[in-house]
């Protein structure tokens, strides 16, 4: 999981141009929105193409989960886990 983490925030950085920004500087449980990263909703409508290029997994703007699942690297990643493990339990 410390893995996948790691991956997103270099995600993060690469895919919404983060110049200012290390991906180690990132912490897994700030809020990526609002406060911590600041991030809007443009950068969520980025990151989400981001991650399904990268891991192949759609985050749908419309789930209720949605802000959960974006609420920090963490929950982010442990999202991201719980996706890839039944689609590769599906498949």
């Amino acid at each position: 999981m410390q893995d996948l983490e790691t991956r997103l925030k270099a995600l993060i950085v690469e895919a919404l141009m983060l110049e200012d920004v290390k991906p180690e500087e990132i912490e897994s449980e700030a809020p990526l929105f609002v406060e911590g990263l600041g991030l809007d909703s443009i950068d969520a409508l980025e990151l989400a193409i981001a991650i399904d290029k990268e891991f192949g997994v759609r985050i749908k703007p419309d789930d209720e989960r949605t802000r959960e699942v974006f609420a920090s690297v963490r929950s982010l990643a442990a999202f991201l886990h719980e996706e890839l493990a039944s689609a590769r339990s599906v498949g």
